[in-house]
C-alpha cells in the first residue's frame, strides 16, 4: 500500500493564475512513484488559508504526508512556518535541520529557509522552499526517512532502534 500525499503550493500569484506553478509539478514528479498523490493545491500566502488547508488535509482527508512549497523565506508575505506552527501537535525538528544543513552545502542561502516539519494527527507536514530546484533538493534529503516516520505516526510500535 502506498501512503497518500498532498502537495500545497503557497503563492499569491500562483493562486490568482498570474504565475505558473512549477514547484508543485516538480514535487509530484519526485513523489508519484512512492506515494499516491491525492491532492495538488495552490493557495495564497495567507496564514488562515494555509492553516485551514493543512487542517483540512490532515483531519478530513486523512492525508499521510502533506508537503508545502513556498512561503518559507524572510519576505513579509512568507508565513508558511507560522501557519504550520498553528496546526502541528508535535515538532519534527530533525527533518528541517537536515534540509537546512544540506542546502547550506549547496548555497549559503540555504540557511535562510524557515521551513518547519511536524505532526498533526496521523499526518506529517513538511515545509519546502518555493523554487522547484530547492524544493526537490530538500525533499531528496529527507525522503528515505519519511515512510518510517509515517509508519510510526500511524501507531507502529515495533522496535526500530530509534
Amino acid at each position: 500500500m502506498k501512503y497518500t500525499v498532498a502537495i500545497v503550493t503557497i503563492s499569491d500569484k500562483g493562486s490568482k493564475g498570474e504565475r505558473e506553478d512549477k514547484s508543485g509539478p516538480a514535487l509530484q514528479n519526485v513523489l508519484k512513484d512512492l506515494y499516491d498523490v491525492k491532492k495538488m493545491l495552490i493557495v495564497p500566502d495567507e496564514i488562515d488559508v494555509i492553516s485551514d488547508t493543512l487542517k483540512f488535509l490532515a483531519d478530513r482527508e486523512k492525508i499521510d504526508l502533506i508537503v508545502t512549497t513556498g512561503g518559507t523565506g524572510v519576505a513579509k508575505r512568507d508565513v508558511t512556518p507560522e501557519a504550520t506552527k498553528m496546526v502541528i501537535e508535535k515538532d519534527l525538528p530533525g527533518f528541517a535541520e537536515v534540509m537546512r544543513m544540506e542546502s547550506f552545502k549547496i548555497t549559503p542561502y540555504g540557511i535562510i529557509s524557515r521551513g518547519i516539519c511536524g505532526i498533526r494527527g496521523e499526518s506529517i507536514i513538511v515545509n519546502l522552499p518555493g523554487s522547484p530546484k530547492a524544493a526537490t533538493e530538500c525533499l531528496s534529503f529527507i525522503i528515505d526517512a519519511l515512510p518510517h516516520a509515517i509508519l510510526k505516526v500511524k501507531g507502529d510500535t515495533s522496535d526500530c532502534g530509534v
